[in-house]
């Protein structure tokens, strides 16, 4: 009896086993899919703050102190953006994502200034920050759906801006401008020689070139193609290449006009946005129909935009081949380099701060003496 008893009470479990069990498989499956769901959203999101960083990013870098760099910021923010797919939908974004400040603090108590407002007389030039915020990008949810909704809204903001002064500088085209001291700096809008024809050289077999990467003229044409990315600050010792060079001078500089030789890559040297030559750095922030010309590949805004060294002219008359820098200044290029054996090539000095090249600020080194030099920097 009792034995029959024991028996009957085993039966009657079987059914509280299987449901347990089914219970317990079912809030395993709901954990599985919560994980993978918090998981999926949690790279959904590092994927739109990324996306959000590298927009801001790109409208610092567009900063230049005047109405057209707010204009261009907006514009460069939007255009890096959207080279970004959410869920494999592009991230599209308004001007009125894109917002503006003078200090970083500003975005704590509102939303910032807009593109209208910060490109307002006497406000354009105090701007030093850019903020991106994403618009609402919806995440499905695959597994818990029915728990926390069909899909979560996603969103991401991120600030950039300009930098300290920069004292140590990379970016910068290996030729040098010569300070002959019959001026106490540069004046704003006037033309440089950047680099002499073979009749005017400053001290025999000197032509304003510099031996930094190395000395053959394949490092110079690539150099200034790009740019140097050995830094070097105010005081700072380098070397200088004899030679006239004019074949990989002209190929490198011309690449930023669009001009293409000896195996140069539009997608890794790009050329500017506006190709238009003989306007004046005033007329290319402008940017007005008549004084633009589209390259036939896609360009970048700002590759006219060069930073050089200058040196007195004390540290080259004598033909010296190591060779100490006084500062650096930015500068913008006017025309591409002519054929032949290359005469003088000049450029428009720029009076203002501008972001361009890059570097670092060290508050020990000796200060660049001249309007700031900035390059973007993301804060938040």
């Amino acid at each position: 009896m009792k034995r029959l008893a024991q028996e009957r009470n085993r039966k009657g479990e079987r059914g509280s086993i299987l449901a347990m069990s089914a219970i317990g498989m079912l809030s395993l499956l709901l954990a599985v899919g919560l994980s993978v769901d918090i998981t999926h959203l949690y790279l959904a999101k590092n994927e739109l703050q990324n996306a959000a960083d590298a927009s801001a990013l790109a409208g610092a870098s567009g900063l230049n102190f005047t109405q057209y760099g707010i204009a261009d910021a907006t514009e460069r923010a939007k255009k890096e953006m959207n080279k970004y797919e959410f869920n494999n939908q592009g991230v599209v974004i308004t001007d009125d994502n894109v917002r503006f400040a003078r200090d970083l603090s500003d975005f704590d108590g509102g939303p910032g200034l807009s593109k209208t407002a910060a490109a307002a007389p006497g406000i354009a030039s105090t701007i030093r920050f850019v903020k991106v915020i994403t618009p609402e990008s919806p995440v499905p949810m695959s597994f818990v759906g029915f728990v926390l909704g069909s899909s979560r809204n996603l969103t991401a903001q991120a600030v950039a801006g300009v930098s300290a002064p920069l004292t140590n500088f990379m970016g910068y085209l290996p030729l040098f401008l010569i300070d002959d001291n019959s001026l106490s700096t540069f004046a704003p809008g006037n033309l440089y020689t950047i680099r002499s024809a073979p009749q005017n050289s400053i001290s025999p077999g000197n032509y304003q070139i510099l031996a930094i990467d190395g000395a053959g003229g394949a490092d110079d044409r690539i150099d200034l193609a790009s740019a140097v990315q050995n830094p070097v600050g105010p005081g700072g010792y380098v070397d200088t290449k004899p030679g006239v060079t004019s074949g990989a001078i002209r190929q490198g500089i011309n690449t930023r006009f669009d001009d293409y030789a000896s195996g140069m890559d539009p997608v890794d040297f790009p050329p500017d946005a506006n190709i238009k030559e003989g306007i004046t750095y005033q007329q290319y922030l402008a940017g007005s129909p008549a004084d633009s010309q589209t390259p036939s590949h896609d360009g970048v805004v700002g590759r006219r935009v060069v930073l050089l060294p200058i040196m007195k002219i004390s540290e080259v008359e004598s033909g010296r081949t190591t060779v100490q820098i006084d500062h650096f200044g930015a500068f913008f290029l006017r025309s591409k380099v002519s054929g032949g054996n290359g005469g003088d090539i000049e450029a428009e000095y720029i009076g203002t701060s501008v972001v361009v090249g890059g570097g670092i600020y060290d508050p020990f080194a000796p200060p660049n003496p001249g309007p700031p030099i900035v390059k973007p920097v993301l804060y938040r």
